[in-house]
């Protein structure tokens, strides 16, 4: 038996059965199971969702609509209902009152609210107020339940109706934990130094102020402190990381003064924005340097990520080794090959370039090859692809996962290029990283044109060095966003839309319309492609001529149908998310999203980025409802800025961090307390301390309490998936 303080690895060796309370009942630590809670540390770490302040209790007269209020009161009456429609949902509805006045709270398709919450009960309600037909009330509010609870600080616990676990039970788990840590403490993992650096409450000190505060002081600086942990635990292992492979990876060293990526430049029509120009600057100090490039590149839509890519390719080509670049659809490989080539057109690599490289005997002056390989290419040029690529003769090649499979072979890989990387597994990543020479590891750029808040990038791609393009070449036309509240594609309210269409058809003009489902479905109430292609055919844009794309099509015809629409011979491109990425046609000008309250603010802004890519005007229209409070605000934010930065931050507002730290997080969710947009300040204090402890202590050796957590949270797994992606 140890005599020191606890260690959180200790907790964690510590099933749930030493609490006395839990002990006799195995159903409960089942029940606690089935919610991820399994250790004593689990237990610890299951922090409240909030706390109640009873001496500063808001009253229901005082409420205005607007206000997200929390609200104690006693049901007075309770019903619930059938309604009509397809198909009919459950509207419950009940009165509380709390001696200042009366509240109306509805709970949709919520039917089992009548009986949780008979007359008589008393509860907190959280929610927003406002107001139906003149009174004040709160839609689907958050429920607790706080018994006869009297202190002034009330925790309130995750609970979970299916395993039949309340906020008291976990309460009442939780102070026992607490009392048999009391004789010999926590142990303090974080240095004495940034502890008073950042009046820093003990661990011992934080526990408590999180689950047994005296005061809302407690509490808040409970919560500083835990949050920090996390933080800190996350960037360590990035940081650990991203060190190591600096040290241990043998990377190219790439001549960047050639003469290839110059005659690029000058060949250009038009100059590279000062975005560019400071990006390529980073990636050029990369290449030269001898350990491997492991960079993300943000760009919102239309912002150039291609021109920078391509000059780091050339960067490989003219040192004499090759470049790829990997995208996630048929459809944009291709475009990227289309778009690459034309830029490359007349560009050679002459002799100097070659002289001394590993291609040295290839033809003195011939032009820079590009070739692109997807699951269409055929059997026979696949052998007479991987010929040239072992070869050297292939300077550049494009493609989607099939440029992964063993059969691909490079004489000498020296620069990755991977778009839309979210696209693709850790594995698919890595696996065209270790196609580089024996013993060298190719430079890698990863691209996303889907933009992500500052301070998350730190935390989901900490091990990458982040290059942000936040700048719009000149020439770019702004596009004008319009909200249309329709709930359904045949309402009179559209028709501005459709005629708007076939103005900008009549121009020469084209447009995509956009749909979240192929088929229709009962279960949702959407517009489906193939319903929608079928109705605008022979109704509102029966005199043009329109196509179909979606998922389910063959390749063959996916890929008809996006040539057919960039070559012209179709007006209006009736389509899914298929488009959502990279389709490039410059000569289309309108984008409507049907049922737009259905998408995210991500998915929004790539589709309105397939227009305004050429001079001319561009209008996105969403139709949809607005039927829930975030629908509503993505559809706003989308009205008031083009910006993807500041949608992005909109983004992480409205829906948290937890898909977004969804990619990154394999097992346990090291982020319980911490928030990404409330924390900002401590990302960035954390990820500077991160660096300091390990630029001091490469191995933590010196720090083993970190050390260990950083395993206990993450796992090797997960440190394994932090590096890759």
């Amino acid at each position: 038996m140890n005599d020191g303080p606890i260690t959180y690895a200790e907790l964690a060796d510590y099933d749930l059965s030493v609490i006395g309370a839990l002990k006799s009942h195995p159903k409960k630590i089942d029940r606690l199971a089935e919610l991820g809670i399994e250790t004593v540390l689990d237990l610890l770490t299951t922090y409240p969702r909030r706390h109640i302040d009873r001496s500063r209790q808001e009253l229901i007269r005082d409420l205005l609509p607007g206000d997200q209020a929390m609200v104690l009161g006693k049901v007075a009456r309770i019903s619930g209902r059938r309604t009509k429609g397809r198909p009919p949902k459950t509207l419950v509805t009940a009165e509380i009152g709390d001696g200042s006045g009366y509240l109306r709270i509805t709970f949709f398709n919520q039917g089992w609210r009548e009986h949780q919450l008979p007359a008589g009960t008393e509860a907190v309600f959280f929610g927003k107020v406002d107001t139906f037909q003149g009174r004040k009330q709160m839609a689907n509010p958050v429920v607790d339940f706080i018994g006869d609870k009297t202190g002034r600080i009330i925790p309130l616990y995750p609970q979970s109706e299916k395993p039949r676990i309340t906020s008291d039970d976990v309460a009442s788990w939780v102070q026992a934990a607490i009392a048999k840590t009391e004789k010999r403490g926590l142990a303090e993992p974080l240095p004495e130094t940034y502890r008073r650096q950042y009046d820093f409450v003990d661990r011992t000190d934080a526990l408590k102020g999180m689950h047994s505060p005296d005061s809302m002081g407690d509490v808040s600086a409970a919560r500083k402190r835990l949050v920090f942990d996390e933080l800190l635990r996350v960037q360590l292992a990035l940081v650990l990381r991203k060190r190591a492979l600096e040290r241990t990876a043998k990377g190219i060293v790439h001549d960047t003064s050639g003469e290839l990526v110059r005659r690029f430049y000058e060949a250009l029509p038009f100059p590279l924005t000062s975005a560019q120009q400071r990006v390529i600057a980073d990636i050029t100090k990369d290449l030269g340097s001898t350990y491997p490039m492991h960079r993300l590149l943000q760009g919102d839509v239309g912002s150039g990520k291609t021109v920078v890519a391509v000059s780091a390719l050339l960067a490989a080509i003219q040192g004499g080794h090759q470049g790829a670049l990997m995208a996630p659809t048929e459809v944009l490989a291709e475009q990227h090959f289309l778009g690459i080539r034309d830029l490359l057109t007349d560009l050679r690599v002459t002799g100097d370039e070659q002289e001394g490289s590993l291609f040295e005997g290839l033809a003195a002056d011939r032009p820079v090859r590009v070739e692109l390989l997807t699951n269409r290419t055929t059997a026979a040029n696949r052998r007479k692809l991987a010929e040239a690529l072992t070869d050297g003769a292939v300077d550049l090649l494009i493609g989607t996962h099939a440029l992964i499979e063993d059969k691909v072979a490079f004489r000498s890989l020296g620069v990755v290029v991977i778009d839309e990387q979210h696209r693709f597994g850790v594995e698919q990543r890595d696996a065209l990283r270790q196609k580089g020479a024996e013993g060298a590891t190719p430079d890698v750029l990863v691209m996303t044109a889907t933009p992500i808040p500052r301070t998350a990038a730190m935390t989901v791609y900490g091990d990458l060095d982040v290059s942000v393009l936040d700048e719009l070449p000149p020439g770019r036309t702004p596009i004008v966003t319009t909200w249309v509240r329709a709930a359904s594609a045949a309402e009179e309210a559209q028709q501005p839309v459709w005629a708007h269409v076939k103005e900008q058809v009549g121009q020469g003009r084209q447009a995509y319309v956009v749909c979240p489902l192929v088929e229709e479905s009962e279960k949702l109430e959407a517009s489906s492609a193939e319903e929608t292609f079928e109705r605008l055919g022979a109704v509102e844009l029966a005199d043009l001529r329109l196509g179909l794309l979606h998922g389910r099509m063959a390749s063959v015809d996916k890929e008809a149908a996006m040539r057919e629409f960039r070559e012209g011979r179709t007006d209006v491109l009736v389509a899914t998310t298929v488009i959502e990425v990279g389709v490039d046609v410059p000569n289309a000008t309108v984008m409507v999203i049907l049922d737009a309250d259905r998408f995210g603010i991500a998915q929004l802004h790539q589709l309105r980025g397939r227009v305004g890519r050429g001079a001319d005007a561009s209008t996105c229209w969403l139709i949809g409802a607005g039927i829930t409070p975030d629908g509503e605000a993505r559809l706003e934010a989308m009205v008031e800025t083009t910006d993807g930065f500041v949608l992005a931050e909109v983004d992480l507002e409205l829906r948290g961090e937890g898909t977004l730290m969804g990619e990154r997080q394999k097992g346990r969710n090291d982020l319980k307390l911490a928030s990404l947009r409330r924390d900002k300040e401590w990302v960035v204090r954390a990820r500077e301390v991160a660096f300091e402890l390990v630029d001091a202590d490469p191995d933590l050796s010196d720090h083993q309490a970190l050390q260990a957590e950083i395993g206990l949270f993450l796992g090797d797994e997960e440190a394994d998936f932090l590096l890759k992606s």
